[in-house]
């Protein structure tokens, strides 16, 4: 399978399936509306048949854009976008605290037969753009197979501030099961009461529950699958996110644990929190990196299937 890569400049990197002509990936990075702190992100993701798998701007949170990196609570700063969840007072039009993360260069942005890799370098911003809190070096490696394709998503964030960078979430500011920031996807409407499992789950389970998926939510697994029901077209997709080893999203080599922030409704959204339960601090000067996998298969894949791609696909 061969993968054509085609960059608009200021605005765009796409990656399309040359056979069938469809567009598996757009990779934004022109800036957009500074309400819903602009950030580059993948829109449209489609499977290898052209079933979309992400939303944009969906009308309950303008700032949801496919699959971003964000930082919902970032030293009492807002790089998600929209209102800000303020204990005691829910969620506010704070516009003085909405934030952004922008696009400084590319570095390799090249397509060869099955493969794909863009290598991007970014600054994060608080409201004031010209205040520099940290640095980002962004890789995203693409590859495509017979009947399902994966990206994986690198990002190291380097803290410029002169004090420590606060990372959280609305849990660790006393929202519970909010535990959102670092990567998110969100789901298409259709994709609404889907099925998530993990390795260690029981069997798949559909949420029906407004607060998050409640056997999932805030838990820890080596990887998360959702499966979703097209509109418009039959059948059904699934998508997998899963933790390179080298994460310890455990937290038992010292790093800071991560947990599960997933829901099916009243939307569809997954996010490998890197800031679930408690904060992440970042001493002035200092890094840290993690590493996700994104598949996205067509049809409905139960854990033998997922169990299987890894083996067929190990990190």
């Amino acid at each position: 399978m061969t993968l054509v890569l085609t960059h608009t400049h200021g605005d765009r990197v796409t990656l399309a399936h040359e056979a069938s002509g469809t567009e598996l990936l757009a990779y934004v990075y022109k800036p957009e509306d500074p309400w819903e702190a602009p950030k580059p992100y993948l829109h449209p993701l489609r499977t290898l048949s052209g079933a979309l798998v992400t939303d944009y701007r969906p009308n309950d949170h303008r700032w949801h854009k496919g699959l971003q990196l964000t930082a919902s609570h970032l030293s009492g700063q807002n790089l998600w976008g929209g209102n800000t969840y303020v204990h005691g007072e829910g969620y506010l039009a704070l516009p003085e605290r909405v934030g952004s993360m922008a696009h400084t260069g590319f570095g390799t942005v090249r397509a060869e037969g099955d493969r794909a890799l863009i290598e991007e370098t970014l600054t994060w911003h608080p409201h004031d753009t010209a205040v520099h809190w940290a640095d980002e070096r962004r890789r995203i490696e693409v590859a495509a197979g017979t009947d399902c394709w994966s990206l994986t998503w690198t990002s190291a964030v380097t803290n410029r501030h002169s004090e420590p960078l606060r990372f959280g979430s609305p849990t660790t500011h006393g929202r519970p099961d909010a535990g959102y920031t670092g990567l998110f996807w969100r789901g298409p409407r259709a994709f609404r009461g889907g099925e998530t499992f993990t390795a260690e789950s029981p069997a798949a389970a559909t949420s029906g529950d407004e607060d998050g998926d409640r056997d999932l939510m805030g838990t820890q697994s080596d990887w998360l699958a959702y499966t979703g029901e097209h509109d418009g077209r039959d059948g059904h997709a699934t998508l997998v996110f899963a933790h390179a080893p080298g994460n310890d999203h455990r937290g038992e080599a010292g790093t800071h644990p991560a947990h599960w922030f997933v829901r099916s409704e009243p939307f569809a959204a997954v996010a490998p929190s890197w800031a679930f339960h408690e904060e992440l601090v970042l001493a002035p000067g200092d890094s840290f990196a993690r590493t996700y996998r994104v598949t996205v298969a067509d049809g409905r894949w139960d854990r033998d299937r997922v169990l299987a791609h890894f083996e067929e696909q190990p990190w």
